[in-house]
């Protein structure tokens, strides 16, 4: 199974548009967001799409043109990333019912259910705690 990287992309996005933004870029283009991520522009107008969504960018249209960040990169956490861009839980179950008259397909899903919501509610706190511009400061350090 393939890592999903839209979160990757997303706060990549982020941190370019705050750094060009301290050095004087009010907006960026998505071809130009596009170049820094190393992806095609399709793919980060649907990130900044989502973004722009969640209220964490704005995009601009005529003179300026492009999308910026809609509120400081010290007020935008991973975890607002991860929750502008990932529809999907962290962790799921079987698609399909398990057996039920085996004792292992009968007690499977309670018992994850509870690991899987412990994940993912320190996952989420690890997240919560960063923020875009920390991000950045980190990259640049």
């Amino acid at each position: 199974m393939a890592a999903n990287s839209r979160v990757t992309i997303a706060a990549h996005a982020l941190a370019w548009l705050e750094l060009a933004r301290r050095r004087g870029r009010p907006t960026l283009t998505s071809g130009e967001v596009a170049a820094s991520v190393g992806t095609h522009p399709v793919i980060v107008r649907r990130s900044l799409g989502d973004l722009r969504r969640a209220g964490l960018v704005v995009a601009r249209r005529g003179t300026g043109a492009g999308f910026a960040l809609a509120r400081p990169a010290e007020a935008i956490t991973l975890l607002d990333v991860f929750d502008a861009v990932e529809a999907e839980p962290l962790l799921g179950l079987h698609a399909a019912e398990p057996d039920q008259r085996c004792p292992v397909g009968a007690g499977i899903r309670p018992v994850l259910t509870g690991v899987y919501d412990e994940a993912t509610a320190a996952f989420r706190a690890v997240l919560a705690g960063r923020t875009v511009a920390g991000v950045l400061e980190e990259i640049l350090s």
